[in-house]
């Protein structure tokens, strides 16, 4: 009678990363919180946004929530030229968004572990990131090099595949076939573990040869074993913005879209050598 079903489409296509479990989890119990149910969209394979479009539309979704840095923008476009109402989590933000976007600013989440490896006395650094298409890669490599380049230090930038442990232990193995820097920024903490993997492969210590750092802090950072020294990305903060942003386009069609980014900050554990 009203017209509406309470579905709310959560779509991705970044399911082989593990720190999307824990993303999901906070989205599908935030949602059913607030009296909506969670509709999961996998758009892994996924280039045309049309049959999404369609797709969703069959299932009268209420509104969608794009929960991913790698899905195109084309996609959340045409999900609102569509006439559902649409945010988008860990997008990135421009300052006119075409709709709302909730996330960090990843520019300076880069600027920030560069920062942290020159004041703990790397003098060779390099920034790992995942597939060069991506805005998360594209920013955080950005600030990363900016203030690599401004303190006069050496900076190397490479790129894996996807945001996977497989790619970034192949492209670390990749790096250590030549001269390696003395320590990585990985601009993803499962590209992090890889890069772990493959250091350790190699008959090499961490942080003694190399150092690594990370961004995210998902729980896995955290296991024995692993300890990884990364930056904290707020996800619950995240997720409860972007769910308010999505109430707030239901009881207001017309309100204007906004950028809502939230701070970043280190997490100290055993991947890097102490401040001297």
């Amino acid at each position: 009678m009203t017209r509406k079903t309470q579905l709310v489409g959560l779509v991705s296509n970044n399911f082989h990363n593990p720190v999307f479990l824990e993303i999901f989890d906070l989205f599908t119990r935030g949602l059913q919180e607030k009296g909506l149910r969670p509709l999961l969209v996998n758009l892994s394979e996924e280039t045309d946004p049309k049959r999404s479009v369609g797709m969703l539309q069959q299932y009268s979704v209420d509104g969608v929530i794009v929960a991913s840095s790698h899905v195109a923008d084309g996609f959340a476009a045409a999900f609102q030229a569509a006439g559902m109402p649409v945010v988008h989590a860990f997008g990135r933000a421009t300052r006119t968004p075409v709709v709302p976007v909730v996330g960090i600013d990843n520019v300076d989440a880069g600027r920030i572990a560069a920062r942290t490896l020159i004041a703990r006395g790397y003098r060779r650094i390099g920034f790992l990131g995942g597939p060069q298409d991506a805005s998360t890669t594209q920013d955080r490599g950005q600030g990363f090099l900016e203030v690599a380049e401004a303190a006069g230090i050496s900076a190397t930038a490479s790129y894996a595949g996807a945001y996977s442990f497989d790619a970034g232990r192949d492209e670390m193995t990749r790096l250590l076939a030549a001269p390696w820097a003395e320590a990585y920024f990985c601009a993803d903490d499962v590209l992090s573990i890889g890069a772990l993997a493959a250091i350790r492969k190699a008959g090499l210590a961490v942080p003694g040869d190399i150092g690594i750092i990370g961004l995210n802090d998902m729980a896995l950072a955290a296991w024995t074993g692993i300890d990884l020294t990364t930056i904290h990305q707020p996800f619950a903060a995240i997720v409860e913005a972007s769910i308010e942003l999505m109430q707030s386009r239901f009881s207001d069609p017309g309100r204007l879209p906004e950028a809502r980014l939230f701070p970043c900050r280190i997490v100290e554990r055993a991947t890097l050598r102490p401040l001297p």
